[in-house]
């Protein structure tokens, strides 16, 4: 090529904007790729502790904000360059038995099952704040409302735990997104699986993951684990919207 990619095309086909935010997960997945890799010879134990030296490193440098992502295609390729031009050449063995493909997955479900832990925690805040609302006007009559206009008396504590039930099914269907979330990716490859020697089992471990997917190209081709969570949390927006605009109306 003789002239530069064009800058608006650059920006539009790169992603680092969006996925510098699973930097934390990138490095540790690579971590733990880099132990699986040396528990079964693929390479020295002085080349792992190089090569996680080298990743601890750059994961210091990315909390400090001191390594800037913008040139950056994306946080794969982040991590890469930068890890090689510490280490040298070594950090290219990193990538041995491992795809983008089955990686950027890795990233995707550790991202998810830290928001799921977030999400459910807040979730039972509110649920427990509620409980205590109930108990203490657990005497308090109230008019119900339907299309905005009083109609039956009924128990304050009564309308609060409503939103409780809700909630609580907005729990169940978090944790039951998290068992298909939960389930660890890394050896699929491309798409065909992988001819090396690796334990995936091993390196799942390091990563707590209970599970460990079968299909290859079930798990580098399908999303639906993401499309689920967005559901879930849909469902959540809409509970926590309507307990908002009570609020509002009832100021």
């Amino acid at each position: 090529m003789e002239k530069e990619l064009d800058q608006e095309v650059a920006s539009f086909s790169t992603s680092i904007g969006e996925d510098i935010a699973l930097y934390r997960y990138d490095i540790w997945g690579s971590i733990a790729h880099c132990l699986g890799l040396e528990k079964v010879g693929i390479i020295s134990s002085e080349e792992a502790q190089r090569i996680v030296g080298g990743l601890q490193e750059i994961y210091r440098l990315l909390r400090e904000g001191k390594i800037d992502p913008v040139p950056f295609e994306d946080v794969h390729s982040l991590v890469e360059v930068t890890l090689r031009e510490k280490i040298g050449e070594v950090a290219g063995k990193l990538h041995t038995a491992r795809s983008r493909n089955d990686q950027i997955v890795l990233d995707e479900r550790l991202f998810l099952r830290e928001k799921v832990a977030e999400v459910v925690t807040g979730i039972l805040s509110l649920y427990r704040a509620l409980l205590t609302k109930a108990e203490e006007y657990r005497s308090l009559i109230m008019p119900g409302y339907t299309h905005l206009q009083p109609a039956q008396p009924v128990p304050f504590a009564h309308h609060l735990l409503a939103y409780c039930f809700m909630l609580a099914r907005d729990v169940e269907r978090l944790e039951d997104a998290l068992r298909r979330i939960d389930r660890f990716p890394l050896g699929a490859g491309a798409l065909a699986g992988n001819s090396l020697p690796i334990d995936r089992f091993y390196v799942a471990s390091l990563l707590a993951f209970p599970e460990v997917q079968d299909n290859s190209m079930d798990i580098v081709s399908d999303r639906d684990f993401i499309l689920e969570f967005l559901a879930d949390v849909t469902i959540l927006a809409l509970h926590l919207s309507r307990l908002g605009e009570e609020n509002v109306l009832w100021n």
